[in-house]
């Protein structure tokens, strides 16, 4: 039988990612490390924190657009959870707005998916030693954009504008009146200098407030 060349103590990692292909990829690349285990592969947001403490990963990867809940909300339930382990970020979304939420959720690691697998792993190493590996740019970017100007319930009424919502559906939705819907809305337009609701969400999304 062949042997086994992995060190006694491999790194164990949980990997979150949507779309197949690219989780069988980033999995059979990093299984190809010495000291990297993939002990297990999710597609969707909501079932990352029962995959974590099933298989207790040292680094969960995550990415951050997953059916159910996002990355950065799976992260905060993590550190909430599963305060053992790790959270990187993996996405392709370079946004400003979403490196300072992954921040916020307890995230040790914020890389965006262009790299190359051997900075991946070596990235995976650093945070499970308790350093914070962010993308250069996208620090600098973070840094010059500043915090989001939404308040949390702003961006909740956004959200649920998201699928065309009337207001009297919004305010039914959140427990809220029609008119305070209505100032939050109002309130979000002027401070995303756009023109009605459905720009403040795109805009607000692009710039990864929501």
């Amino acid at each position: 039988m062949p042997r086994d060349h992995r060190p006694a103590k491999s790194i164990r990692v949980l990997l979150a990612e949507d779309q197949g292909m690219m989780r069988g990829a980033l999995a059979l690349l990093l299984g190809l490390e010495d000291d990297i285990e993939v002990v297990a592969q999710v597609a969707a947001g909501d079932v990352i924190v029962d995959a974590a403490l099933e298989s207790r990963p040292d680094v969960a990867l995550l990415d951050i657009e997953l059916p159910g809940i996002s990355g950065l909300d799976a992260a905060a339930r993590l550190r909430d959870e599963v305060p053992d382990c790790r959270v990187l970020i993996l996405t392709t979304f370079g946004r400003p707005g979403y490196l300072r939420r992954a921040m916020e959720a307890g995230a040790a690691g914020f890389l965006v998916k262009d790299g190359p697998v051997e900075e991946l792993a070596a990235s995976i190493r650093r945070v499970l030693t308790g350093e914070t590996v962010i993308d250069p740019a996208l620090a600098a970017a973070a840094l010059s954009a500043g915090p989001s100007p939404l308040t949390a319930r702003e961006c909740d009424v956004l959200k649920a504008s998201a699928d065309g919502s009337t207001v009297a559906d919004i305010a039914t939705r959140l427990h809220l009146s029609e008119s305070t819907v209505r100032n939050y809305l109002s309130s979000a337009i002027g401070k995303t200098g756009t023109r009605n609701r459905m720009e403040a969400m795109r805009e607000a999304r692009q710039q990864g407030w929501l």
